[in-house]
């Protein structure tokens, strides 16, 4: 019948659940009461610049840098802007990179002997007359010499035939009249990149000079190579390091600046004329 009212549909009766199935939904319903509900509800991450991940930026100039290094990047620029006179700018120009190859390479061939190696020596040498055999003569063997007072007494006395000085020895002062002493007792010096590599030879930190005072025959030739282009370099251009000056030299926004007032002034007289 199309004008009857339908009838309602009745639910079914729920199933009778069995033993087994209660204990696994009680066990269920003890499960999730026991874990902690979060407070804040977890949102995902929009891989997009400006949410989640930021974009990549250069960030060295928001870095302190420690201070010793940025004493080290002052001096520099400090060296570079003022007028630096001809004594302090001589240690500015270095030996070469080949040939300080070559005058490290023989320096360390003769390395001065190591504590260890000393006490062995002298050990030998009391046992020996001890013993009351005639100990041989066991000189201490040929090895650079080293230490300012050392070398300078050397140079005075003109047993050095080739000395060594760093460029960055700091105070300058300790080391800023040695050249002059060299030329005028006319010993070959050279100044060589690291008060640290010339203390690596002499088992020191550091080391502001060092010297040679013999060498084996073998090694002769050698050093009068070296001595002869160190001659040329720093000694024979004692005139030419005198007059040379250092630094002086403007930042690039400075020059920038100045072409620029260079430029308008031209085109004013082109104007002009």
């Amino acid at each position: 019948m199309a004008g009857a009212k339908q009838a309602k549909k009745i639910q079914k009766a729920p199933l009778k659940m069995s033993a087994s199935d209660n204990k696994k939904k009680n066990k269920k319903a003890l499960k999730h009461a026991r874990q902690p509900r979060n407070l804040i509800e977890s949102t995902p991450k929009a891989f997009t610049v400006g949410k989640a991940i930021l974009p990549k930026r250069d960030l060295t100039r928001y870095v302190k840098w420690p201070k010793y290094i940025r004493i080290q990047r002052q001096e520099k620029i400090l060296l570079q802007r003022l007028r630096i006179p001809p004594s302090v700018n001589q240690f500015a120009h270095t030996l070469d990179k080949q040939t300080t190859i070559k005058l490290f390479s023989l320096m360390h061939k003769y390395r001065p002997e190591t504590k260890v190696q000393k006490k062995l020596r002298l050990l030998n040498a009391a046992k020996q007359h001890v013993e009351g055999q005639k100990p041989k003569k066991v000189e201490r063997p040929m090895s650079i010499e080293y230490g300012l007072k050392h070398v300078t007494k050397l140079i005075e006395k003109k047993k050095a035939s080739l000395v060594v000085i760093a460029h960055d020895v700091k105070p300058l002062e300790l080391v800023v009249w040695l050249p002059a002493l060299c030329r005028k007792m006319g010993v070959p010096y050279c100044i060589v990149k690291g008060k640290a590599r010339l203390g690596l030879l002499v088992h020191q930190k550091k080391t502001a000079v060092a010297a040679f005072t013999k060498v084996k025959k073998d090694d002769m030739v050698s050093l009068d190579r070296l001595v002869e282009t160190v001659k040329v370099n720093f000694n024979d251009r004692g005139d030419e390091i005198r007059r040379l000056w250092g630094g002086n030299t403007l930042s690039k926004k400075s020059q920038n600046k100045i072409a620029k007032i260079e430029k308008s002034k031209a085109n004013e007289i082109k104007v002009v004329s």
